[in-house]
């Protein structure tokens, strides 16, 4: 028989779910109640309190419910399964199974296992919810349903997909949720019952949840049981489960309750590795690889725990391998090295052993290892020049790129090694460390103090999402078409590309930011030249720091580098740069939020990598440096962390502020250049608001660094917000010309200052010849021209003009700023929106008509007549020509 047939007789037809049944179970027995016309709905075991009340009491006109007590199995011609399939979960429902007369219908959306009841007819569908295949059916049969039995039906929907965020959300629930909602399903009903608050007797059995608590390692993946009991009945015990896995951001846990007479394990997870479906499967229970729970009579919890214990050992198998952990490319020495010379390289690359080679027949063979603890030994007793082959050790165990944690684990651990080389065919590609092992096998403990939280951990692996969708909402077509490219001719010469940086970070903080930079895993400067001629582009190249600039027809710029790393020699010297992976490449930039990359590879389109937990920065709003000597070098990167706070509406974190105090009591910037200074300086003067960054500067005691000679008092401060005004007044002029914003800013630093210390400033930061006259020069004889316009009366708009004209406009908004005469602070506006752009419509050629010869008469004359024009008595070009004539005359 059918679907939705109508049964012979009352009673024939029974629907029935799994012990403990959730909304999504009562809703797909309603659902199937609307399939099965004159059926009866059982439930097969104690149902939640919250659904007995919601349902029973509210909407029991709803459902032709029995009581199983009291049913007489023998009228059953039909069972119908909603949202299982396991024998051990329907109770005493179970006993008919036995029959053969007994039709089985099964609508289920829990993965497969080999013990599932077998039907005669079987739906299973890969969804978020059970109801969501019923809700399908009903709207294809067009059967209808009432308001109250879409609500219900909707809100198991809502339950089992977490509100459509589990991953196990489909685009069929979606669909059947619109469905419903087109039906009249309440979402203010829904709502209340799915966004319930947390009572305090359930706050209560959280904490004796989070108390009872064990953390296992259980093969390198570490999984939380605990375990309560209780009299009576615990409701919302899966909700207790899933709220303790976010406050404790649990990636794996079992929570065990015995409830009356009772076991009900209770299993959340949110990694591949452990499948909580398949696991409570083999405890009578089942449900999804991220969700599952069990219910088990006449066993204690203890010997759950143990039973437990024994499944995951048996059933959990990370698939973390040496690929995925590994740090790449390896860092080796020549045998030949010196153990002084090594000692430099472990300080250089900030790692404690190395990989001995030696070249042979093209290829780089691997001889041994040798430790720092064994280097420093060397150079105590004196052989700083003995060759690092006579100490190193020889017998070194290795593995190849897929081999799983175990094997890693006991590679290490029984051979002592502190570092394990992944060799690929006869090739190193990369190496596994103690520490990374440690740092997979140990959990840091997630409540550190606030201090601490500022240092980013060491993370072996990378945070990735897919942000594809956020790319084609925030960028152009043209430039996501550009991205696509550089993916595409990447992977067609063996690299990888990224977009990474400046751009990555703006674009998660919804900010415009088209200064794209490209990383290749590879030869940077190979890539571009197959690049840059396929799209039309020019290239200008730069060998000796391995990048490129490709410029399109259009004039947009795309700067491409090779990974790279970077190490300096000593503090605040320039960087040595050396080729690297993508990961160290990021590691060498100077701040968290900055270390973020997208892959462009078509196969990886558009996936996020985060090594450093920029997102999490991010979402804080906190500037932080990846390492403790950052600072030291490159002392330059605190002007950049001031500079993103005050862009950003950030906060410098707690230990990377005193990182920043320990650079300037150790004065590290003695060494930097003038030029670098004054770099990092005009970039914080070319911010939208530079002014609350200048006084961070201040604050950390950094003015001084720029010059002594700046002082920050309320009158500096005075004249700077003035400067801010000026300047945005003029840019709401929106005048084609362009002017020197960081300029006029800089003018007001060093207003107070004498000419010989303004060159001696300008000296030192290298500033160019032209800006110099504007500092110096120009600046100087403008506020004497300023205190001449302040002190002049009845000035006439000729004598304006003569007197500002000759000034670049840099020089006229500063003025402007400065002066503290509201007349003087009028004209200088008057000027720019009404004088300075004045002009004559005669010209020479006009003159030469009148039969006047060229020569140092034109100039006086046409002066004499733009000066009549700036007074107002001029209006036409007749107007000047008339004029002119009787000038002459």
């Amino acid at each position: 028989m059918e679907a939705g047939e109508k049964p012979g007789n009352e009673g024939s037809t029974v629907i029935t779910t799994h012990i403990s049944a959730d909304f999504d179970a009562i809703a797909s027995m309603l659902a199937a109640q609307k399939l099965y016309p004159g059926s009866l709905v059982v439930f097969p075991g104690l149902q939640e309190k919250n659904l007995r009340n919601f349902f029973v009491e509210s909407m029991v006109y709803l459902f032709n419910m029995a009581d199983i007590k009291k049913m007489d199995f023998s009228n059953v011609k039909r069972l119908v399964l909603v949202d299982t399939r396991q024998p051990g979960r329907i109770g005493k429902l179970s006993s008919l199974l036995d029959r053969n007369d007994i039709d089985i219908h099964i609508y289920d959306h829990h993965p497969p296992t080999a013990n599932d009841i077998k039907g005669s007819l079987e739906v299973y569908r890969q969804t978020g919810s059970t109801v969501t295949i019923l809700a399908q059916i009903l709207e294809e049969k067009n059967i209808e349903i009432s308001a109250d039995e879409a609500t219900i039906m909707c809100l198991g929907i809502y339950e089992d997909t977490g509100s459509f965020i589990f991953p196990s959300t489909t685009e069929d629930d979606f669909k059947a949720a619109a469905f419903l909602l087109s039906k009249g399903a309440d979402l203010n009903i829904i709502s209340n019952l799915i966004s319930r608050e947390i009572s305090p007797k359930q706050i209560s059995l959280l904490n004796d949840m989070i108390l009872a608590s064990a953390r296992h390692s259980i093969n390198g993946v570490e999984v939380v049981i605990t375990s309560i009991s209780s009299d009576s009945y615990i409701n919302d015990f899966s909700f207790l489960v899933h709220k303790m896995a976010k406050m404790e951001n649990i990636d794996a846990i079992f929570a065990i309750a015995m409830m009356e007479n009772k076991v009900y394990v209770v299993a959340r997870s949110r990694i591949q590795e452990v499948d909580v479906g398949t696991i409570l499967s083999h405890m009578g229970g089942g449900g999804h690889t991220f969700a599952a729970s069990a219910t088990i009579k006449g066993e204690t919890v203890t010997q759950i725990e143990q039973k437990l214990l024994k499944i995951l050992y048996e059933n959990i198998r990370t698939r973390r391998t040496a690929k995925q952990l590994m740090s790449s490319p390896p860092i080796t020495v020549s045998g030949e090295v010196s153990c002084k010379d090594a000692s430099g390289i472990l300080t250089r690359y900030n790692i404690n052993a190395l990989l001995v080679t030696e070249k042979k027949d093209g290829k780089e063979e691997l001889l041994g290892y040798i430790t720092r603890q064994v280097i420093e030994k060397a150079l105590y007793h004196k052989l700083d020049d003995v060759m690092v082959k006579e100490y190193m050790t020889t017998e070194v165990a290795s593995v190849e790129p897929d081999a799983e944690l175990l094997e890693i684990q006991n590679k290490i651990i029984e051979n002592k090694q502190r570092i394990l080389p992944v060799i690929d065919k006869d090739v190193i590609t990369g190496v596994v460390t103690r520490t990374d092992l440690l740092n997979i096998l140990v959990r840091q403990s997630q409540q550190k103090n606030s201090e601490l939280h500022d240092q980013p951990s060491e993370h072996t692996h990378a945070r990735t999402r897919n942000i594809v969708k956020f790319i084609e909402e925030r960028l152009s077509k043209h430039l996501i078409e550009i991205l696509k490219t550089i993916g595409k001719v990447a992977t067609e010469t063996g690299f990888r590309a990224y977009a990474i940086g400046g751009f990555v970070r703006d674009l998660l903080l919804y900010r415009k930011n088209e200064d794209v930079d490209i990383t290749v895993e590879g030869d940077g400067i190979a890539f571009a030249k197959k690049y840059a001629p396929l799209v039309g582009a020019r290239l200008h190249i730069y060998e000796k720091f391995g990048t490129a600039v490709v410029i399109f027809p259009d004039g947009f710029k795309i700067d491409i580098a090779s990974a790279r790393m970077e190490y300096y020699k000593f503090p605040a010297a320039l960087p040595t740069v050396e080729m690297s992976s993508i990961k160290l490449d990021l590691f060498r930039r100077d701040f968290t939020i900055n270390t973020m990359a997208i892959q462009l590879n078509p196969e990886r389109f558009g996936t996020l990598i985060d090594f450093f937990a920029a997102q999490k920065d991010i979402k804080e709003k906190a500037i932080k440096v990846l390492h403790n000597l950052s600072f030291v070098e490159d002392p330059t990167r605190i002007f950049r962390a001031i500079r993103f706070e005050q862009r950003f509406g950030f906060t410098i974190g707690k230990l990377t502020s005193g990182l920043i105090e320990n650079a300037v009591k150790m004065d590290f910037f003695k060494r930097l250049s003038g030029r670098r200074v004054f770099s990092e300086l005009r970039q914080i003067l070319e911010e939208e608001n530079p002014i609350f960054s200048i006084i961070r500067l201040n604050d950390y005691g950094l003015l001084k660094v720029i010059d002594p000679s700046i002082i920050l008092n309320n009158e500096l401060i005075s004249y700077l917000n003035s400067v801010k005004q000026v300047v945005s007044w003029y840019n709401l002029l929106f005048l084609e010309e362009s002017y020197i914003k960081w300029a006029v800013y800089f003018m007001a630093l060093f207003g107070h200052c004498k000419k010989e210390v303004t060159e001696n400033v300008c000296t030192r930061f290298e500033i160019a010849p032209k800006q110099k006259s504007i500092f110096c020069e120009e600046r100087i004889e403008s506020e004497r021209c300023l205190r001449e316009l302040e002190n002049g009366y009845n000035i006439t708009n000729d004598m304006l003009y003569n007197m500002l004209f000759p000034f670049r406009i840099e020089i006229i908004l500063y003025m402007m700023a400065i002066t503290k005469r509201e007349r003087a602070k009028k004209a200088i506006s008057f000027f720019i929106t009404q004088l300075r752009m004045a002009k004559l419509s005669v010209s020479g050629k006009d003159l030469k008509t009148l039969g006047l010869e060229p020569g140092p008469l034109y100039k006086n004359i046409l002066q004499a007549a733009l000066n009549a024009k700036l007074n107002g008595l001029l209006k036409t070009k007749y107007d000047e020509m008339d004029f002119i004539k009787n000038y002459v005359q």
